[in-house]
């Protein structure tokens, strides 16, 4: 992003819901639109905003990071200030920095953390309702945590990438860490990588869950690898369980 004003790295947090997904569509609520809109605002002008990653409709937020340019001369206080001021309660900025110039969301993200929720007990509370995928039924949850580390590593993850309008030429990803922990009534999946395909945690959660289902087991996991196909893999989960909780940068941290 060239230009003479200041470069701005934005953390935002989002209950996705209510939202058609991060970027921009016509005619639907967005979270990058409602962003754009209110930077616009603040700067008088059109503002363009560059997200790590687009989180699809209904998926939320923890730690989303987004890039932008401003002209206006504004306090980093201030700017989230004024932000929150004017997003729509569901969406916050938690932190604005200045950032060096040139910095993307996007280019410049090193890895990504994402977090999926599962409600295991007979009744859900209506708070989590929203936030979780409520599956009270029986599951061989020892097999998914031993399956859940078996994702890691630099492989092709074809299998695991649902279509999409423009589908990527190289499927290879890394995944650096994956876990299944139980805390509670909730059983969460915890996945680190260098970056992820189109609905690719979704799958990776739906296959664990066939495999607490007894559908497959955690040694089927090199044959759909190498089957480079969509349909070895267990089904998409809902998006309603799924948070962006992290984007780490060589000069930012987590």
């Amino acid at each position: 992003m060239a230009g003479l004003g200041q470069t701005w790295k934005l953390t935002l947090a989002y209950d996705g819901t209510d939202y058609s997904g991060w970027q921009v569509q016509p005619r639907r609520a967005t979270v990058q639109g409602v962003l754009e809109k209110s930077l616009a605002k603040i700067e008088g002008q059109p503002v363009r905003t560059v997200g790590s990653g687009r989180t699809d409709a209904g998926v939320h937020a923890l730690g989303q990071v987004a890039s932008c340019e401003l002209q206006c001369p504004i306090p980093a206080q201030g700017l989230q200030k004024a932000l929150n001021r004017l997003l729509p309660p569901a969406v916050r900025v938690t932190s604005a920095d200045r950032a060096p110039a040139g910095f993307h969301a996007r280019h410049h993200a090193l890895a990504k953390t994402y977090e999926y929720r599962i409600n295991r007990a007979s009744v859900c509370p209506p708070i989590q309702a929203r936030y979780v995928l409520w599956h009270p039924y029986p599951l061989a949850e020892a097999a998914m945590v031993e399956t859940a580390p078996l994702l890691e590593g630099t492989r092709d993850f074809r299998s695991f990438a649902s279509h999409s309008r423009e589908p990527p030429e190289n499927t290879c990803r890394t995944v650096f860490s994956s876990r299944l922990e139980r805390g509670g009534d909730l059983l969460v999946y915890r996945v680190r990588g260098s970056g992820f395909l189109y609905r690719m945690v979704r799958n990776l959660v739906g296959t664990l869950l066939e495999v607490g289902r007894g559908n497959l087991a955690p040694n089927d996991m090199d044959r759909i690898f190498a089957a480079r196909d969509r349909q070895a893999a267990g089904p998409a989960v809902p998006a309603r369980g799924l948070f962006l909780t992290s984007v780490e940068y060589a000069d930012f941290g987590a």
